[in-house]
This record gives C-alpha cells, sequence and structure tokens, in this order.
C-alpha cells in the first residue's frame, strides 16, 4: 500500500493571511512533505528539492510544462509574504506578524528541478508541532485548481471535528482566502468568482462536502459561516461496473452533462484545451468526445476516476 503523503501545518499558519497561486502552494505542499519524510525534521536553512517530475505526477501536470510552472511558481514564492499572529509566551498577549516563505530559491534548468530553504519563521510551522495544527492528505487538494479552493479546504478541514467554521467577518475571509484588496468588491462577483467556484472544486474532488451561508446585518453580508461533512467512504468497484478502456460506453445526456463538466476541470486534461478556447466551448468539446466512439476511450481512465460507472450490460 502507498505510503499517505500528509501535509501538517500549525494552526497558525492555516489561519495566516496571504495570497499566493495554485502553483506557489503546491510547492509549499511537496516540501512540507519532503520535509516531514525526512528521518530528522528540517533545520532552518536546510536545502529541500522538488523535481519538475514530481510535480507532474503529483498534480496531473503534463511534463513538458511542469518545470516551466515549477520555476515560475518559486519565483511567486520568493516574493510573496504572509501575515500570522503568536502568542507571547510571558504575557499570552499577542503578536501580529509578517514573514516571507522562503528565504532563497535556485533552479537549475538541465536537472529539471527547483531547491528551496523555508524562512526561519516557516520551519516552526510545518515540522515541529506540538499543541495546535491541522493534517490532510495531499491528494484531498492535488486536483484544485483554484487558489482560492485550496485555502478554504485548509480552513474548512481545521474544524474536521464539528463540521463546521464560526461565522467569519466578510472581509477577514477575503484575507484569509488571498483575495486582492479591490478585487470582486461587489457581493455577486465575490460569491461567484471565489465562493461558488471553490465550493464546487471542493465539493468535486476533496473528501469533503461544503455550503455557507451568509449573515446580514440589515441588507448588507457582513459575514460568512460554513458547514460540511465527510463524504462516505467509497466501495471497492466491482469487476463488472469499470470503466471498459476499449469498449464504447452509452452515456445518457445527463451524465453526459455531468461528466463533460468534471472532465474538463481535471487539471491533466485542462492543458488539453485548445489555446484561446473559452471553458464553456471545451467543456462541450469533451461532450462532443464522449458521444464519438473513437474519441471517448482516450477518457475512460479519467471516467473511472470522477467515480462513472458503466451501466450493467442486459442479458
Amino acid at each position: 500500500m502507498a505510503r499517505q503523503q500528509m501535509v501538517v501545518k500549525d494552526n497558525s499558519m492555516i489561519g495566516a493571511s496571504y495570497s499566493l497561486g495554485v502553483a506557489e502552494q503546491r510547492i509549499i505542499f511537496l516540501a512540507i512533505v519532503e520535509a516531514r519524510e525526512q528521518e530528522t525534521l528540517i533545520k532552518a536553512g536546510g536545502l529541500l528539492r522538488i523535481s519538475a517530475q514530481n510535480y507532474a505526477k503529483q498534480f496531473n501536470v503534463e511534463k513538458h510544462t511542469a518545470y516551466k510552472v515549477l520555476k515560475g511558481g518559486a519565483d511567486g514564492l520568493y516574493d510573496a509574504e504572509f501575515n500570522y499572529s503568536y502568542a507571547d509566551k510571558k504575557t499570552g498577549k499577542l503578536f501580529h506578524a509578517r514573514s516571507r516563505f522562503v528565504q532563497k530559491i535556485a533552479y537549475a534548468d538541465e536537472l529539471g528541478c527547483v531547491e528551496l530553504v523555508f524562512a526561519e519563521d516557516v520551519v516552526p510551522l510545518i515540522t515541529r508541532l506540538e499543541e495546535r495544527y491541522t493534517e490532510y492528505e495531499l491528494k484531498q487538494v492535488s486536483a484544485l485548481q483554484s487558489e482560492y479552493a485550496i485555502r478554504l479546504y485548509e480552513l474548512l478541514i481545521q474544524w474536521r471535528s464539528v463540521g463546521k467554521v464560526p461565522t467569519m467577518d466578510l472581509e477577514e475571509l477575503r484575507s484569509k482566502l488571498g483575495v486582492a484588496e479591490g478585487s470582486y468588491k461587489e457581493m455577486s462577483d465575490f460569491k461567484k468568482r471565489v465562493l461558488k467556484l471553490a465550493l464546487s472544486q471542493i465539493n468535486s474532488f476533496t473528501d469533503i462536502i461544503a455550503d455557507y451561508d451568509q449573515v446580514k446585518s440589515g441588507r448588507k453580508v457582513t459575514g460568512i459561516s460554513f458547514r460540511f461533512k465527510h463524504k462516505p467512504t467509497p466501495k471497492a468497484e466491482k469487476p463488472n461496473e469499470a470503466v471498459n478502456d476499449n469498449a464504447f460506453i452509452k452515456m445518457t445526456p445527463d451524465q453526459i452533462g455531468t461528466f463533460s463538466k468534471k472532465l474538463a476541470a481535471l487539471p491533466e486534461l485542462g492543458s488539453n484545451a485548445p489555446i484561446g478556447m473559452s471553458g464553456a466551448d471545451f467543456v462541450a468539446m469533451v461532450a462532443n468526445d464522449l458521444r464519438d466512439a473513437a474519441k471517448q476511450k482516450k477518457y475512460h481512465k479519467y471516467l473511472a476516476k470522477l467515480g462513472f460507472k458503466a451501466a450493467k450490460s442486459e442479458a
């Protein structure tokens, strides 16, 4: 059985405010896993190497683009900072701190890898954990393509034991999700571009189903509360229910509509979208492929991954 790759963060980091793209967050995930798999806890100043091959394998990215994404993400991570709070050990009073994630990055084009050194403040937040921390399997966030979805999943899973998150002030939530100041100021835009997009990906690709409620003061939305539940553990697939790699699967219109959207959202397929094609047009292209006997089979392994089960053949 493959060893579980766990992402573990101190709750101070889970609750920190920062804005990172998907590639930057994925580099941190891989670095945390690498650091924790070392026999001794990583020390400040310790180098961590991440290969494009590992990045491509973990996040289902095309190999020929993985290094470019990895290198760009490392550059973005070097420029990024985060804000967090910690209690003074003597008085219990809060300090509000600003820090950077990494103090050094390096990349080798010929080796197809990057190296990084975490900033001194970050090391205890990902390795020397004693009391308040959150952990989850890396695979739960591997398919998420929105930076907001990744951050929201972390904020939710911190409350896994109760299945709901205390109401957060709207501005606090925007800050924790990394929404840039001035972006999506209209509530309708924030819900569409951030909340609903993030929840759609979380509900499709992670181990939880989540939703939210608005908290209002008069007509104005001032806060958001989240609730979620864990998905039931999937049962082992029976052989006769598996997707046949070669046979054409007759899918209903509803199945084509549902799974064409899910397929188009997968990172490993999204990179195949023709340059300049809109998301809606790419979904339509996938739907047409699912109706075509010659083109459908290339999606079979992804259909199985998404939980599609072919109907049993009639005697």
